[in-house]
This record gives structure tokens, C-alpha cells and sequence, in this order.
């Protein structure tokens, strides 16, 4: 009970603490070649682009969620394949379901660099480990269940032990990580539309505009506009912190 009220005050301390951090120009280039790392050689893209893929599905989840859809459950496969089953009344709720997976990386990452910027790193931390906790009850297959056990996990460890210049340093690491590969997750579908279309059947734009009649290259421009924006604006924050 002592461990529970411990971990509950630290949540809650979460919100209300400020704290910021310089980052000094070669941590910052330090974490942007960590996040290329992570995201762009295979071997290390197998085992990240897990976690890439599970912030995808809990965009669909959490999408559905808000337009009152009921999620029965998620999958994640090894293969960074991905499926969420909703069910509901309203065709807009499917839509808007299908639509916040790709996107979903990128603008996480976007609110974690700002998070940062703004010494609200705790906060982040804290609206971040009560979502994994919550996601544990929509995974049905091993894969997720040992990719959200093992994301809640870290993040509960550190609101329970971290110093606030550590959970700065991961929040924005973990937010300039999750922009990069939102951005290469995206460039992988578009190569599927244009190069392996035999893969068709398992892209997100290709299953909207079957689903809704509108063709899937408006789904596509409507990823790439929220992937841009948010790498774009993430960038931004970055530069600012180099010329602070």
C-alpha cells in the first residue's frame, strides 16, 4: 500500500512540478543520431518499430474511444503488423478511427519535445504512464501484451526513481524518436503504394478508402499533412533549444 501511494504521489507531483533542462548541443545531436539509430538500420528498427507500431494502434484506440466505439482489442505482430477491432454505430467513429494510426507516432513525439520545451516533462511522464496502464486492457495476443508490460513498466520505474533531468532527457528522447519513425513508417507506406502493391490489402489508406469511397491517396495526403506538420513543428522546437 506504502509502494502504491508512493507511485500515486509521484504521478500527481508529475502535474504540478516545472523543470527544465539545457541540452547542450552534442546531447542534442547525440539524441537525434540515437533516434536515426533506432529507426532507420533493420536490426534496430525490428525491435523499436514495435513500440512505433503499438503507439499506431493505441491512435486507433484512443480515436475510437472519442467517438464513443467500443474497443474489444489490439494485436501487434511481430512483423510491426498491427489490428484493432471497434465496433460502433457511426461510420464518421470508423473513419476517424482509421485514420490517427499513422499519424499517432508523430504527434506524440510532437507533444513530448513540446512537453520538454515548455519544463513539462513530468506531466508527459505522468499522462504517459496512466495511458499504458489503461492500454493493457485492450491487448489479445503475447507480442502487445509483452510490448505494453514492458513500455509500462519503464515508465512507472521512472516516475517511481528518476530525477527530473533524467525524464526530461527521456521524454524528449523518446519524442524526437517517435518522429522519426512516424516519419519512416509513413515513407514504408507510401512505397507500398507505389512499389510493393501486392501488400495493398494491409494499408490503413487502402482500407479507408474501400471502407468510406474516398480514394486512398486523399487518406495518404492527409497523413502526410499531419506527418509533416508535426515533423516540421517538432523541428522547430528543436532549433529553439539550440538558439536559447
Amino acid at each position: 500500500m506504502n509502494l502504491l501511494q508512493t507511485w500515486w504521489d509521484a504521478v500527481v507531483r508529475g502535474f504540478t512540478d516545472t523543470h527544465t533542462t539545457a541540452v547542450p548541443l552534442p546531447a542534442l545531436l547525440g539524441i537525434l543520431a540515437c533516434a536515426v539509430v533506432l529507426s532507420i538500420p533493420r536490426v534496430t528498427w525490428r525491435w523499436f518499430g514495435l513500440y512505433v507500431t503499438f503507439v499506431h494502434e493505441l491512435g486507433h484506440a484512443y480515436a475510437a474511444l472519442m467517438t464513443g466505439r467500443f474497443v474489444h482489442g489490439l494485436r501487434i505482430g511481430l512483423d510491426h503488423s498491427g489490428r484493432l477491432v471497434s465496433s460502433g454505430r457511426s461510420a464518421f467513429g470508423a473513419a476517424w478511427s482509421g485514420f490517427w494510426g499513422y499519424p499517432a507516432p508523430a504527434v506524440v513525439g510532437l507533444c513530448l519535445i513540446a512537453a520538454f520545451a515548455a519544463g513539462r516533462s513530468g506531466a508527459a511522464m505522468s499522462i504517459g504512464a496512466l495511458i499504458l496502464l489503461v492500454s493493457l486492457i485492450f491487448l489479445r495476443n503475447l507480442t502487445g501484451i509483452l510490448v505494453a508490460v514492458l513500455s509500462a513498466t519503464i515508465a512507472q520505474l521512472l516516475i517511481l526513481f528518476a530525477t527530473p533531468t533524467t525524464v526530461n532527457y527521456v521524454v524528449l528522447a523518446l519524442g524526437v524518436a517517435l518522429s522519426v519513425g512516424g516519419v519512416r513508417d509513413l515513407l514504408k507506406l507510401a512505397g507500398v503504394h507505389t512499389r510493393r502493391r501486392d501488400r495493398l490489402a494491409a494499408s490503413d489508406a487502402f482500407i479507408l478508402g474501400r471502407t468510406t469511397a474516398v480514394p486512398a491517396f486523399v487518406w495518404l495526403t492527409g497523413f502526410t499533412t499531419v506527418i509533416a506538420g508535426c515533423a516540421v513543428a517538432s523541428a522547430w522546437l528543436l532549433w529553439g533549444m539550440l538558439t536559447v
